[in-house]
This record gives structure tokens, sequence and C-alpha cells, in this order.
């Protein structure tokens, strides 16, 4: 049983949230949060690069100079590797850096990231953001109660505090359904819907 306490849509204490999840500092699992990040980041590479075998570069038909008697190194082509303009030998070609996450073990990173911040005093539930859409009031109400850079999560991907949020200089916000540890981990404080949470919960039974 962990209690959380629960802030109002102005920020104002409401009352407090029981889960049976733990969330003490005993659940924080370093290297499988930093496994998970890392999966994140290879995920992001696009693998786009690209090099030509001998077999790819034009040219190369004809044997560039004699067998014997040069003195050189005896050459069959122009696109060898050992020559200038050649193709490239073992060079990259496009390929897929994502790894492979087991559920059980980005269900710990998120249990994790939210047990650290809980015990840093760093997670911020509010019953519901209520904003306009304007990212200047979503600063002056962040950055006034000292919770910038922050990411924030909603339970609702069409929030208007999404979109006050996406132009914040420190800080950013996602629906739960698109939760990233590595966000979470980015910002230093983590500002979540009570509906949000509770969903992330439930994830992790």
């Amino acid at each position: 049983m962990t209690d959380i306490t629960l802030l109002n849509a102005k920020f104002e204490t409401s009352g407090k949230l029981t889960t049976n999840v733990s969330l003490t500092a005993e659940d924080i699992n370093v290297p499988v949060v930093h496994q998970v990040v890392k999966a994140i980041l290879a995920g992001k590479r696009q693998g786009n690069a690209c090099t030509k075998t001998r077999g790819q570069v034009s040219g190369g038909g004809a044997k560039p100079f004699k067998q014997k008697g040069t003195g050189r190194a005896r050459q069959g082509s122009t696109r060898s590797s050992l020559m200038v303009g050649g193709g490239t030998a073992f060079g990259p070609k496009p390929r897929s850096y994502d790894q492979k996450v087991n559920k059980k073990v980005a269900n710990k990173a998120i249990q994790s990231v939210l047990a650290d911040k809980l015990q840093a005093g760093k997670l911020t539930v509010v019953e519901s953001l209520e904003s306009t859409g304007k990212t200047k009031e979503m600063f002056s109400t962040l950055n006034g109660k000292g919770l910038l850079p922050a990411l924030v999560v909603t339970q609702d991907k069409n929030s208007s505090a999404l979109r006050a949020v996406k132009n914040l200089q420190w800080g950013t916000g996602m629906a739960v359904e698109g939760f990233s540890v590595y966000e979470a981990v980015k910002y230093e404080n983590l500002v979540i819907e009570k509906a949000a949470l509770e969903a992330l919960l439930n994830r992790l039974g």
C-alpha cells in the first residue's frame, strides 16, 4: 500500500490516492531503467548509413595494369577496396537498431521511475489539468509551483493541457498511452493526472 498526495486543479492538497502497487525506495531498479532507456534511444536511430561494395561501384572492368613487371602489388580491378575510388569493405548498410524489451522489464522500469519520483518528492498528482491551451498560462502555473522542468502526462491525448506544454522550453507533455520512461527520466518533475496515474498503475498490475 502506498499513499500519494492528491492535488486539485489549483494545485492545492485535496486528499490522498492509495495504491496497492509498491513505490518504495526498494522498488527502484536502476539497471532496468538504464536498459529500457537505452532501448528507447536505440529505437530512435534511423539506421540509414549505407556504403557501396566493390560490386556496386561502377567501372573497374579492365585490369588496371599488367600482372608483372611494375613492381606494384597485383590488381584485378580499380574498384577494389585497396584502390582509390574503390568499394568499401564491410561498410555499414541500412539496418534496424530496435532492441526487444520484455513487458515485465518495461513495467518494472515504469514502477522504478514512479517510485524514484515519489521518494524524491518530484511526483505531482493532479485530479485534472485545466488549461486554456495557452503556453504562457501553463508556464506561469508550473513555474509558480516550482515544477519546471517537467513532464506533463494526461489521460486524454487531445487535452488542451498537452497543447499548452507543447512549446514549453523546460518541459513536454504526452498522453498516458504513450508514456515514455526516457522522457520521465529526462525531466526532473513528473506532473500527472489522477486518471493517467491510475492507468499506469493498472498496467503494472
